[in-house]
């Protein structure tokens, strides 16, 4: 998610490093506050002894190390619907295609279509999005575990695993004690999504992923986490899916 909205950065606003750099030491003093945001904002400022940048002469082809394909692996046996994580994987073995992207971007076409809006009420809009598929991607996560508790007879004290994590992971963040405070308030909660603080933030931040995800198709940027956070949501609100067509295929 956070390298979708790097990607946004500069693409779509043409923005530096060091002005990105200001962006992220922004946010994470906000409700975006976590290690990897602010490693990010690091990230953006370090030059190497020549003075120029490291970012850009890193390769745009990522690793893994398995924890993701073993998360969406067992999200598929389980039937959790694990998008982020899954879009995730992909985007990682779709970057490691180096060779193959670079034959491509000579000969197949893109968009044509260029972002003129207001810059800052895009980056608003980019912080909110963020914001919003972060929550939609742990409400994923704890459906995983809810439904792996069911399947192997687990008792699993949610409030306390996000404790764990905040106390000592890359994952870790404030966002990670109000996921806390939900379960805290009720246990037996069936979905992050529809605690009373979450609900508030979702309500106030889906349009602003809406319009991210709205941009970034129209202007050829590729975001399939943000994208898969939408989905989600949209699917996970809607009272009547088309299932039933496929039912009837079936």
């Amino acid at each position: 998610l956070i390298c979708e909205v790097y990607h946004l950065m500069k693409d779509v606003l043409g923005m530096e490093q060091g002005e990105m750099a200001e962006v992220f030491e922004e946010w994470n003093k906000g409700d975006l506050d976590s290690f990897l945001i602010e490693i990010t904002r690091d990230i953006m400022k370090y030059k190497e002894s020549d003075g120029q940048y490291l970012l850009p002469k890193i390769r745009d082809a990522a690793g893994q190390k398995g924890t993701g394909k073993w998360t969406v692996i067992s999200s598929l046996e389980l039937g959790a619907p694990v998008t982020l994580i899954g879009e995730a994987v992909f985007a990682r073995c779709l970057s490691a295609l180096k060779d193959e992207r670079i034959k491509s971007s000579k000969s197949l076409p893109g968009s044509s279509t260029q972002y003129t809006g207001d810059k800052k009420q895009f980056l608003e809009h980019l912080r909110k999005a963020l914001y919003a598929s972060k929550l939609i991607s742990y409400a994923q996560g704890f459906m995983l575990l809810r439904e792996a508790a069911k399947m192997y007879s687990w008792h699993l004290n949610y409030g306390n695993i996000a404790l764990m994590w905040r106390g000592g992971c890359i994952i870790r963040s404030v966002f990670l004690g109000n996921i806390k405070d939900a379960f805290t308030r009720n246990p037996e909660l069936s979905n992050l999504l529809l605690d009373p603080y979450f609900k508030e933030r979702i309500s106030a931040s889906q349009m602003s992923l809406r319009q991210v995800v709205a941009q970034a198709a129209l202007v050829g940027v590729p975001v399939p986490a943000l994208s898969a956070a939408l989905a989600f949501y949209d699917g996970y609100r809607s009272e009547m899916l088309p299932a039933n067509l496929l039912q009837a295929q079936r």
